[in-house]
């Protein structure tokens, strides 16, 4: 097994990684929806309980949807180490990747502009949210580049360490005027003061935004750490079922961390506080070390192939799901089929079509090789 293993060439494509790309992007792209519209309806408590973890926590706490983001930040340092493996290998520069990768934070950076306040009032500056999820995958992408042409995988990780404590200790140490220091209630933290601040146009939650500046400090973490998931998966030297292990130690180990750090520094999504971090971090290396046990160890391949189409078209959906009403398509074309059903059932199986259709919209352009990428 480990002689195999070590014919396989690094930085090569994952079944396994596009196919975990796959499956975060199905919450946001009508799957999360559906599982919602569940709650109430079988008389099964735990699906109700999963319902519940589709929404955003409030302020401090956890819920699967808070994972969503994170996971795809650590998705694209886990892609990012394999692309960069490869193009060193082909011989490429660093000036070259540096240069590539600060085109993609730009492009991101543009897209999200677009996503986020299309249509776009240019007159009224004062309306216009600048800070985004695309943005901040370019950033964090960007950033990642960086250290990772410079730094290896043990310096990489005092970097993370510098950072999760600096930014811990920023928070708890530096008072904010009318708050003082330590304060990480809504209207009293650091983060969102410091944004209100310096950031312009439109904070989306009007006093902070989760996604602005300050928070893009600790949210690189999580992509930085995601590279070093990549280069696990990477080693030449190791066996697939090696590389599972190892995976799944970092993952507990990081899990492990962020909960003991949650009990002072609380886990906080809207912060993106140091625990938050960890915790995400290491649900990241144990969600992938799963999905690479499944595909790369055991070879069980064929169920990915719907995920697959999912994740290798991510920027695609997440661009088409804003712009293009999936579900009244959905309803426009089964209506018809849905009032068959109990009145109650309609929301459900109007986002089963959801689902389908977007599934189908990603297999059209899965079967052109046509592929969305920056």
């Amino acid at each position: 097994m480990a002689e195999d293993s070590a014919k396989k060439p690094a930085g090569r494509r994952l079944l396994s990684v596009d196919a975990l790309r796959g499956f975060d992007m199905f919450f946001i792209s009508g799957g999360g929806w559906f599982i919602v519209q569940l709650e109430g309806k079988t008389g099964m408590r735990w699906v109700d309980a999963v319902a519940q973890q589709m929404e955003h926590t409030a302020w401090h706490g956890f819920t699967f949807y808070d994972f969503i983001f994170p996971l795809f930040l650590f998705i694209s340092g886990v892609s990012l180490s394999l692309s960069l493996t490869r193009s060193l290998e082909k011989g490429a520069g660093k000036t070259d990747l540096y240069k590539k990768a600060f085109r993609r934070m730009i492009i991101l950076f543009i897209l999200g502009l677009i996503y986020k306040n299309s249509p776009i009032h240019f007159t009224e500056p004062s309306t216009i949210r600048f800070s985004s999820v695309l943005g901040r995958i370019g950033i964090a992408t960007f950033v990642t580049t960086l250290l990772y042409l410079n730094f290896n995988d043990r310096q990489r990780l005092y970097w993370v360490a510098g950072i999760l404590l600096a930014y811990y200790a920023a928070l708890f140490l530096i008072p904010v005027p009318g708050y003082g220091a330590g304060d990480l209630s809504i209207e009293g933290n650091l983060t969102g003061w410091i944004d209100r601040h310096i950031m312009p146009g439109k904070l989306i939650q009007g006093i902070y935004d989760e996604n602005a500046l300050t928070a893009d400090l600790p949210a690189v973490c999580i992509t930085i750490l995601g590279a070093w998931a990549g280069n696990i998966i990477n080693r030449k030297n190791s066996s697939d079922p090696k590389k599972t292990w190892q995976l799944t130690l970092a993952g507990a180990v990081l899990l492990g961390l962020g909960l003991l750090w949650g009990l002072h520094f609380p886990v906080n999504k809207h912060l993106w506080s140091s625990s938050f971090i960890l915790l995400t971090s290491g649900l990241g290396f144990l969600v992938l070390a799963l999905f690479f046990f499944i595909i790369e160890v055991r070879n069980y391949r064929r169920w990915a192939f719907f995920f697959k189409v999912i994740g290798m078209n991510s920027l695609a959906i997440y661009y088409a799901y804003h712009f293009i009403n999936f579900n009244y398509t959905s309803r426009k074309l089964f209506d018809g089929f849905y009032v068959l059903f109990d009145e109650k059932w309609h929301d459900v199986l109007v986002s089963i079509g959801t689902i389908g259709l977007v599934w189908s919209f990603l297999y059209f352009l899965y079967r052109k090789k046509i592929f969305f990428k920056v």
